[in-house]
């Protein structure tokens, strides 16, 4: 606006400035660049790599680099960012590997593993464990319980062996009990091929995610649960039905049982 009327009307900045009540100094301000960029594009580029560490680990360090700023400065821009409240470290997985939903000739091949949650009337939650051959489709187990740790996982899993061997392959997603290093090591004695999906993508799991819906759909919805023991019965009840009268489109309308034979 000052510049318009000195322009147009000839006007000096001490008129103009009175013409529009501004202050001069507010009209002959010049922001200054920013000093401080340098320090900024290297504090965030070292937190992002090493989030955990703080002020002076991340001063020391670029000392290190090479950088002279005095501690003070670094400190103010530290501060103005944030970086001095605590930061809490997202859990990195290692990066997995896109795979196409691989379709099994015969039983034993791949295992599909999974969890599921509901609540009793009194609104405890439980926990299911499935497990289910993908050639076949067949439940192999349903686990219920309030708790599900990894240790019960490999109890399953033990069980299933004595029953009917173990397969080549475990499918599974990247939940907190897949990616213990329990599970991990009891696949490499067993000699078993611990295959993980990409986070978000239940699709590469089909199999086991179409078995969790018609549970969820013909059980979990359909009845009101008191207790475990409710539970644990009318899944078992569930399961034999599904693996021996249930026909499957997938299956060409055959049950999981037939067409093992």
């Amino acid at each position: 606006m000052v510049q318009c009327l000195t322009q147009e009307y000839g006007l000096s900045n001490r008129q103009a400035c009175k013409q529009i009540n501004l202050p001069r100094s507010t009209s002959l301000y010049v922001k200054q660049p920013n000093q401080d960029e340098e320090i900024i594009e290297a504090l965030t580029s070292l937190i992002e790599k090493h989030p955990s560490i703080g002020f002076w680990m991340s001063f020391y360090r670029l000392r290190l680099l090479g950088y002279k700023w005095n501690h003070k400065r670094v400190y103010r821009v530290y501060t103005s960012l944030k970086l001095n409240i605590r930061r809490r470290a997202k859990k990195r997985l290692p990066a997995r590997v896109k795979q196409e939903l691989f379709q099994p000739k015969e039983s034993n091949q791949v295992w599909s593993i999974d969890f599921m949650h509901d609540s009793l009337w009194d609104g405890r939650c439980f926990r299911l464990l499935n497990v289910i051959d993908d050639y076949n489709r067949q439940v192999l187990a349903i686990e219920a319980d309030t708790s599900l740790p990894v240790l019960r996982l490999l109890r399953v899993l033990e069980r299933l062996k004595e029953v009917h061997g173990l397969p080549q392959m475990i499918r599974v997603d990247n939940g907190p009990e897949f990616i213990s290093h329990k599970l991990d090591h009891w696949c490499k004695e067993n000699k078993v091929q611990l295959m993980f999906i990409q986070p978000g993508k239940p699709t590469q799991n089909a199999y086991i995610e179409r078995m969790n819906g018609s549970l969820r759909r013909e059980l979990l919805n359909a009845y009101v649960f008191k207790t475990l023991d409710e539970v644990r019965e009318k899944t078992e009840e569930w399961m034999l039905d599904y693996n021996t009268n249930r026909p499957h489109k997938s299956l060409n309308y055959k049950t999981p049982l037939q067409l093992n034979k």
